[in-house]
């Protein structure tokens, strides 16, 4: 995403405490990457993010349950965009440090929800959590954790 969409975002976010309709295009547009997932943003704010999934076949593993890398990916997408805004104003950006994400039930097909929320947010790392439940019971599917590292740009690939 180019500097300037990203601070558009981040005055948008100030502005209105979250992001919601048009402004999430490019969360849904596949800018951030999470389109192959399914994943579809629903709200964006500092204190949580909202998203759900239309599981599908092209979500299963070969006995028909939705794959645990799908639930991790969801997970990390969360957690980093979420973390990301966090530290928007400041110039820095965020990389995963660990992803720990535990599988409570199965799922075949259907909408799941997933809830980003902030553990922990410091200089230097973040801790965001992220829960995922179906729609039609609201019974948890899986939940993960993940740290992050927050980094000035310049010290990326060097």
């Amino acid at each position: 995403m180019d500097p300037q969409t990203l601070s558009e975002l981040g005055e948008k976010l100030k502005a209105n405490g979250a992001l919601t309709g048009g402004d999430l295009a490019p969360f849904n547009d596949d800018t951030f990457g999470t389109s192959t997932l399914g994943l579809v943003w629903d709200e964006v704010s500092l204190d949580r993010a909202v998203a759900h999934v239309e599981t599908d076949e092209r979500h299963q593993q070969p006995f028909g349950l939705v794959h645990g890398g799908v639930w991790c990916a969801v997970v990390e997408s969360m957690a980093s965009i979420g973390a990301a805004l966090q530290v928007l104003d400041e110039g820095q950006i965020v990389v995963g440090l660990s992803n720990s994400t535990d599988f409570f039930r199965s799922h075949r097909v259907g909408r799941c929800d997933a809830v980003a929320e902030p553990v922990h947010v410091g200089r230097s790392q973040q801790i965001w959590q992220v829960t995922i439940t179906r729609t039609n019971d609201a019974k948890v599917v899986a939940r993960g954790q993940v740290r992050l590292q927050n980094l000035d740009p310049a010290v990326v690939g060097a």
